[in-house]
């Protein structure tokens, strides 16, 4: 490969870490992709001559053929995807394989490529996403009305419908949707035609080129172009967020379908049972996803740490840049895909969360709200009021809507009988009717506007 400048060859040692088509033939279908576009260009340029450049596509072709069936094979000394693709041409059309290589280097050609894989592996995440919000939103017009205790710090503070609760993990979804189509945006520029860094004193076409497979236009710096990894990180850093919420979202489902909380019963499909103990039921499924995100924030950190001090233009550590983001996506498509099947399958017990809300005095605020809005209390005094209250129905061992009302009135005068009218957790829900609340009229609104705007996004 290295043509007459080294005398001796690489020792085992070196032959080994130098090599990366253990992993990059991942990239195979790109890089005939590439490669087609590439010598089509080149020929319509003058580059090179019709009839090499037929021969050399319907060669791609047929290697490609061979790759789908029969994997591609590795061979350490040729390194990597593109000097296995090179190497098999030739001996399939002989001499004329060696144009392929005309006006680009395989810094320019490496870049394509994984521009091309990430660019794809995005459209998949988003496709996968896209029916994570549909299962959730499915789910929450099912429970628009089916109160359950909402926590802060893990302690009962208000009610809030289950509905209202999953919609907010749509909420999140839908802003780590948005990160990788802000991502895919941004890597849809081609560093094809680049070359080594310098660009190339062929009269090449860019345009041409990026056309071909689909990018909105060349890129413009030629040493950014080969050194580049924003797109990597970038779907690194959407694909931790995103790892980051589902981590949030499968705890939920851990914690609710603990016998404490009892809010959740997960399919067969998504647990497991125990090898000693025959009761058990565990939310493994889970506790996987939950186990993803660290690797996935991990994988980004990974690149991360190897970009952070490149001088232009590229080196050799940017080889180490594909296992990570390889890794990160095969992570995240299962856990998308776990988290999905969790949520469309699961069994709520809304009995047992409707017991909880009403069990935890969460209709607290409701009654400082009441003394605020019918006695003209400021609040900070009905914080006050309301506590003693809450401190009177714990002592009595009841709810906060069972205190009698002369309980309340001894607490505080300026209280009547109209406060039973706002104690009850379906009235707190009910009152919540402020935009992004958890009413079942707001709900419903904001399931109403999240189905639109996915059937508009899938062309239905």
């Amino acid at each position: 490969m290295w043509g007459g400048r080294f005398v001796e060859g690489p020792a085992a040692v070196m032959r080994e870490i130098n090599a990366s088509i253990p992993f990059d033939k991942r990239l195979w279908r790109e890089d005939i992709a590439g490669s087609k576009a590439h010598v089509t260009m080149l020929a319509a340029q003058g580059v090179v001559s019709a009839e090499d450049a037929a021969a050399i596509r319907d060669g791609l072709d047929a290697i490609a053929a061979d790759y789908a069936r029969d994997g591609v094979p590795e061979d350490l000394a040729l390194e990597d995807i593109h000097m296995v693709t090179e190497s098999r041409l030739a001996a399939a059309i002989g001499p004329a394989a060696g144009r392929l290589h005309t006006a680009r280097s395989r810094n320019d050609q490496v870049a394509t490529d994984f521009k091309l894989w990430t660019r794809a592996a995005i459209d998949e995440v988003l496709a996968a996403l896209g029916s994570l919000q549909d299962a959730l939103i499915a789910r929450a017009d099912e429970h628009a009305d089916s109160v359950m205790p909402g926590f802060t710090h893990l302690q009962s503070a208000q009610p809030v419908t289950l509905g209202h609760h999953l919609m907010a993990y749509h909420a999140m979804i839908a802003r780590d949707r948005s990160r990788f189509a802000d991502a895919r945006a941004r890597a849809n520029e081609c560093p094809l035609g680049a070359a080594a860094l310098a660009g190339t004193g062929f009269p090449i076409d860019r345009h041409a080129t990026a056309a071909a497979l689909g990018f909105d236009r060349p890129t413009a710096n030629s040493l950014d172009s080969v050194s580049d990894r924003d797109f990597a990180l970038d779907y690194l850093m959407a694909a931790t967020q995103t790892a980051l919420h589902l981590s949030r979202l499968a705890e939920e489902f851990i914690i609710w379908a603990s016998q404490p909380f009892g809010f959740v019963s997960l399919s067969d499909q998504w647990s497991t049972g125990s090898s000693i103990m025959p009761q058990k039921r565990n939310p493994d499924a889970a506790e996987l996803v939950r186990g993803h995100s660290g690797r996935i924030a991990g994988c980004m950190t990974a690149l991360v740490m190897t970009m952070k001090g490149l001088p232009l233009a590229y080196s050799k550590d940017m080889q180490d840049d594909k296992p990570p983001v390889f890794e990160a996506h095969d992570l995240l498509g299962l856990s998308i895909a776990a988290m999905t099947g969790m949520i469309e399958s699961a069994t709520f017990r809304t009995t047992r969360m409707r017991a909880l809300a009403e069990s935890g005095f969460a209709t607290a605020t409701d009654l400082a709200d009441w003394l605020v809005r019918e006695a003209g209390v400021p609040f900070r005094e009905a914080h006050h009021i309301t506590g003693r209250a809450v401190k009177a129905a714990e002592d009595a061992g009841v709810r906060l809507d069972a205190l009698p009302l002369d309980t309340l009135t001894a607490i505080d005068a300026r209280i009547d009988a109209r406060v039973f009218d706002v104690l009850s957790v379906d009235a707190s829900v009910a009152s919540r009717t402020s935009l992004g609340g958890t009413a079942p009229v707001r709900v419903r609104e904001a399931i109403a506007a999240a189905r639109a705007r996915r059937d508009e996004e899938a062309g239905r």
